[in-house]
């Protein structure tokens, strides 16, 4: 059997709920970036009434996480963010742009779920720069540079309409988004027929664009979250130079398994290091962080050379 192409690491999980010095049920989803030569995470947690908060958590390795005493982000309580953001904020991407970050997060309330802009130098200041979607939407990722001279991100509408599917769209000033298509659908009888969406902020290769996404099969027992790869080209990232036919990660270890949602990895981050290689993180069942590397060429090459027919 071949070697797998992301190597988990063999002391995951790398956070739970006992690593948190606030009352939390969970730790997962969360967005990772490399700032001043450390590691910031931004996980997703579950308080006890089951409405979710944004803790962060530092390391030197991209390994070895202490979380801080307090929250980074929790619902706001003034103004129209207070309005969308009553039941919780979750599942947030951290995308490097020029000298700053970029903070896109799902905001949920009584009017569905709509994604939040945000924007940190420093992680110590956050500004929300406001909605940039109607409901319902979710998973948005923004690319780290201007591409022919617009902003651009990968989104997935929350619809049960039409196949839920991965969606890029374009922006001269990160508020007004348009020129959208449908890039990549789930496809019959393969292992991401349910659904697709971003996992990952994308990552510049030289053949391409990197997107690690999650594809979601479901099964006589519920469904199972797994991450596959996809690669866009350079100068058009709405044209797909291949999506990898099978799978990079699935739930094998047993705090993936099972936990608050069984059968799940999900990615929100990926860390790309100078040797080529790639810090992969998920929440393994909703309920813990783990991490994995890979490396980066052998996840483009593996789109390349053996992409799904349609």
């Amino acid at each position: 059997m071949p070697d797998p192409l992301v190597k988990r690491y063999e002391d995951n999980p790398i956070l739970t709920r006992d690593d948190v010095p606030y009352p939390v049920s969970t730790v997962h989803n969360a967005g990772v970036v490399k700032h001043d030569d450390r590691y910031i995470m931004l996980f997703r947690s579950h308080r006890h009434n089951g409405r979710s908060i944004i803790g962060r958590a530092d390391s030197e390795d991209g390994i070895h996480f202490t979380v801080s005493d307090k929250p980074f982000l929790t619902p706001s309580e003034q103004g129209k963010f207070a309005r969308y953001e009553a039941f919780g904020v979750e599942d947030l991407r951290i995308c490097p742009f020029e000298d700053h970050y970029l903070l896109s997060y799902s905001a949920y309330s009584e009017h569905g779920v709509r994604i939040a802009l945000a924007r940190t130098e420093d992680f110590e200041e956050v500004k929300r720069l406001g909605f940039i979607t109607q409901a319902d939407m979710r998973n948005v990722v923004v690319f780290p540079e201007k591409i022919d001279g617009r902003y651009v991100r990968l989104d997935r509408p929350h619809t049960n309409i039409q196949p839920w599917s991965i969606w890029i769209s374009y922006s001269k000033d990160l508020e007004y988004w348009g020129d959208s298509e449908r890039i990549i659908a789930p496809l019959p009888y393969h292992w991401d027929e349910m659904k697709v969406g971003p996992g990952a902020p994308p990552i510049k290769t030289d053949r391409g664009w990197l997107n690690i996404y999650h594809g979601v099969f479901e099964t006589m027992n519920g469904a199972v979250y797994r991450l596959g790869a996809a690669l866009h080209e350079l100068e058009n990232p709405s044209n797909l130079v291949g999506i990898a036919d099978s799978w990079i990660l699935q739930p094998e270890a047993p705090w993936e398994i099972s936990g608050y949602v069984p059968n799940v990895v999900f990615t929100c981050a990926a860390v790309p290091e100078p040797d080529g290689s790639v810090k992969i993180y998920w929440g393994g069942a909703d309920t813990v962080m783990c991490m994995g590397t890979a490396q980066i060429e052998e996840l483009v090459q593996l789109c390349i050379d053996h992409p799904r027919t349609n």
